[in-house]
């Protein structure tokens, strides 16, 4: 118990790439830059589908709920990881680790629900196109998101505080970049077979089912790209369709790798780099993917830095699926 107090105390040691200074620093410029470019591509949706009406849509809606997600994401990991990189003292507080650890796990949940939620508005934009009104009624926008919302409050809720009742017997080094569910179970000092077994489950839930219910979507809407006639159009849309599941496979892919593999396999390096990416590379990815290669978002960006109307350089057209 004095250990554990004493871990409680001194917070802990976020090792991340110490052993290595020179990549190290090289990260450190990485990350920064990557940061602050997710906070202004992420910002940038938010502001254009707020201000502009002719982005009051649930495709847009749902994508400003994920650049929300994706900057407290973020910024849940990337500032203290920017700090503690910079330094020689490598340690975090208790509280703050716990923070991280509750905010980050709820965050991550909630974008893996999202993206299955984005991708059944885009089977519905698709192959339900005269229904679509009738089906995303904003009612049921409203409930999707804050199912999202929830669900990742409520397994970080559940999650984390299992985890935080393991006895660490006073380890305070974490091999890792930031405080995470998987590495905090390694430091226990008594059998985690149940944590395991539950992170296990949650993850299948959150993670499994979401990513298999975009893959059936996307399978009924390749059924409908292959109907249309233009040649063009089939291109478009398979452009669209292929660079949306390259969100998907590098977020849930890596997701799955850290979270469904058994707690103490791996390599831990390897664990970090995965981390890295989900973390600060896929939310990156969301705006350029999602949104800042469709015309009807550069319309709207013009319109607010030039004040120019929508239309008249010939943006006003969507080159989305829908």
């Amino acid at each position: 118990m004095e250990d554990t107090n004493s871990s409680s105390e001194k917070g802990f040691l976020l090792l991340g790439f110490s052993d290595q200074p020179w990549l190290e620093r090289l990260l450190f410029v990485i990350i920064l830059h990557f940061y602050i470019l997710n906070l202004l591509g992420n910002a940038a949706i938010i502001l254009v589908s707020c201000l502009d009406p002719r982005l009051h849509t649930p495709m847009y809606f749902f994508l400003s709920n994920l650049s929300c997600v994706d900057i407290c994401f973020t910024t849940s990991v990337a500032p203290q990881l920017l700090v503690t990189m910079n330094r020689r003292d490598k340690t975090v507080s208790y509280a703050g680790c716990m923070a991280q650890l509750y905010v980050a796990m709820g965050l991550g949940s909630s974008e893996c629900i999202l993206l299955a939620v984005m991708a059944y508005d885009r089977y519905a934009a698709v192959c339900r196109p005269l229904h679509y009104t009738a089906i995303m009624h904003p009612k049921l926008c409203a409930s999707l998101a804050s199912t999202a919302w929830l669900s990742g409050l409520v397994t970080s809720l559940i999650q984390c505080s299992l985890t935080l009742q393991l006895p660490l017997c006073g380890h305070r080094k974490l091999d890792h970049i930031f405080c995470e569910v998987p590495v905090l179970i390694t430091l226990a000092c008594v059998d985690t077979t149940f944590n395991e077994a539950e992170l296990f489950v949650a993850s299948v839930i959150f993670l499994i089912v979401p990513v298999s219910l975009i893959l059936v979507s996307y399978g009924f809407i390749t059924q409908a790209v292959l109907r249309i006639k233009s040649a063009t159009g089939r291109r478009k849309a398979f452009g669209t369709c292929s660079s949306h599941l390259v969100v998907v496979v590098v977020f849930y892919g890596t997701i799955i790798f850290m979270y469904l593999q058994p707690a103490r396999s791996g390599s831990k390096n390897q664990g970090k780099f995965v981390s890295l990416f989900y973390t600060i590379v896929t939310p990156l990815l969301n705006p350029i993917i999602y949104t800042l290669r469709n015309k009807d978002v550069k319309g709207a960006l013009r319109t607010m830095v030039t004040g120019r109307r929508w239309g008249q350089d010939g943006y006003g057209h969507s080159c989305n699926l829908r």
